[in-house]
C-alpha cells in the first residue's frame, strides 16, 4: 500500500477551471471519500490520480514519487468504474485473471491471484459462470475481484455502487468496508451519496465546484461542519437552517433571535469572539437535536410525516414559512394540522455567517 499526495493540483478545460487548487494528504491503508454534489470535480479527482485525465498544473505522488507523467498502468493502481465493464463471454475466472494474462503472468501466478481474490469476496461457487448468470451485486464483486488480482498500491472506486438497488447498496458496502480491513488497502472512493461517505470513510474530502470544502473524519464534518454547505450536505435528513441575527451578549454566548420566531431569544455559546448587535446569522440544528423537552423551544406545525419504525421524521413549518425537519419517537400519535412544540438544547445549535462560513 502506498501514500497518495496531492499538492495544488489543478485542470482546466479551456477558459474553465474544474478543479481549483487541491491539497491532499492520503495516508498508507487510509479509506478515503470524495463526495459532493454533481458536477464538484470529484470523478474528474479521481481520474487525475489514475492518469486517465492530465493534470494541468500541481503535482501528484503515489509512494513518493512523482506520477504526473507516468502511463496509467505503471502506477501501482486498479481501478473499480461504476459499470462492471465484464467481458460476456468470459467466465468469472477468465475475466478476473484477464489483465494478468495480457501482461504476460505465468498461469500459476495467475491462478494464486485469482484463487486468493475469489476466497476474500466469496465468489467460489461462481468461478465458472459468465455474467449473464450474476446477479447485480455478484458482477460488483466480480469487478472488484478483477482490481484485487492486480495487488495494486491504491485501489480507486468511481461510484461503484450507483447501479445496484437499495438492498444490494448496503449489502455491498459491508463488503467492501470488510474488503479494506482486511486488505490494509489505500481506498480512494467517489461518491454523491453522503451516506456511504460517512459510513466507510476514514477520511472524507467535501468538494464544491472543484474546491475542497473540508476534510475530516465523518463524525467530525457531522459534528463540526467548517461551512453550511458542509452541514447541509452531511446528514440526513439535512440541517435545518434558519435566518436570523445577533441582538446582543450574555457571557460567552451570542444572543440571537430567529425569523419566524420573533419571541424567541436564544444564547448560543460560542469559543471565539462574539459577534456584534445586529450581525445577520444563520442558526443550524440537525433534525435529532429537537426534544421534547429543552431550554428553547420553538412551534411548528405539522405538513406530514415519514414513519420508519423506529423514529418518524416530522415535516412541518414556522410561523414564517420556513420548512422544518424534526426527529421524533411520538410520532404515532400525531397528525397532520398538529402545532409541535420542539425544544433544544442551545449549545447543540451552530452559528454561521451571511457568507456561509462557521461562527465558533
Amino acid at each position: 500500500m502506498a501514500d497518495v499526495t496531492l499538492t495544488d493540483i489543478r485542470k482546466t478545460f479551456g477558459a474553465l477551471d474544474v478543479i481549483k487548487g487541491v491539497d491532499l494528504d492520503i495516508k498508507s491503508g487510509e479509506f478515503v471519500v470524495f463526495v459532493g454534489p454533481s458536477g464538484c470535480g470529484k470523478s474528474t479527482l479521481l481520474r487525475m490520480i489514475a492518469g486517465l485525465e492530465d493534470i494541468t498544473s500541481g503535482t501528484l505522488e503515489i509512494g513518493g514519487q512523482v506520477m504526473n507523467d507516468v502511463d496509467p498502468s505503471k502506477r501501482g493502481i486498479a481501478m473499480v468504474f461504476q459499470s462492471y465493464a465484464l467481458y460476456p463471454h468470459m467466465t468469472v475466472r477468465e475475466n478476473m485473471g484477464f489483465a494478468l494474462r495480457f501482461a504476460g503472468q505465468d498461469k500459476a501466478e495467475i491462478a494464486r491471484r485469482v484463487d486468493a481474490a475469489a476466497k476474500i469476496l466469496e465468489l467460489g461457487p461462481l468461478m465458472d459462470r459468465k455474467p449473464k448468470a450474476l446477479s447485480g451485486g455478484q458482477r460488483q464483486r466480480v469487478a472488484i475481484g478483477r482490481a484485487i488480482v492486480r495487488e495494486p498500491d491504491v485501489f480507486l472506486f468511481d461510484e461503484p455502487l450507483s447501479n445496484l438497488d437499495a438492498e444490494l447498496r448496503v449489502h455491498m458496502r459491508v463488503e467492501i468496508a470488510r474488503l479494506h480491513k482486511e486488505l490494509n488497502a489505500t481506498i480512494v472512493y467517489v461518491t454523491h451519496d453522503q451516506v456511504e461517505a460517512m459510513t466507510l470513510a476514514d477520511k472524507i474530502v467535501v468538494l464544491r465546484a472543484g474546491i475542497v470544502e473540508q476534510v475530516g473524519a465523518p463524525l467530525d464534518l457531522y459534528d463540526d461542519p467548517a461551512n453550511l454547505f458542509v452541514a447541509g450536505f452531511i446528514g440526513s435528513p439535512r440541517m435545518n437552517v434558519f435566518a436570523g441575527r445577533v441582538i446582543g451578549a450574555s457571557g460567552t454566548s451570542a444572543v440571537v433571535t430567529l425569523d419566524g420566531f420573533a419571541d424567541k431569544e436564544i444564547a448560543v455559546p460560542l469559543q471565539g469572539p462574539l459577534p456584534s448587535a445586529g450581525t445577520p446569522i444563520r442558526l443550524g440544528i440537525r433534525p435529532e437535536h429537537f426534544t421534547d423537552t429543552g431550554e428553547d423551544s420553538l412551534s411548528i406545525t405539522i405538513d406530514m410525516f415519514e414513519h420508519l419504525g423506529g423514529e418518524t421524521f416530522a415535516y412541518g413549518r414556522s410561523t414564517s414559512g420556513e420548512t422544518i425537519v424534526v426527529t421524533t419517537r411520538n410520532g404515532r400519535s400525531l397528525s397532520a394540522g398538529h402545532v409541535l412544540k420542539a425544544g433544544f438544547d442551545p449549545t447543540r445549535a451552530l452559528l454561521f455567517a451571511e457568507d456561509g462560513k462557521r461562527i465558533r
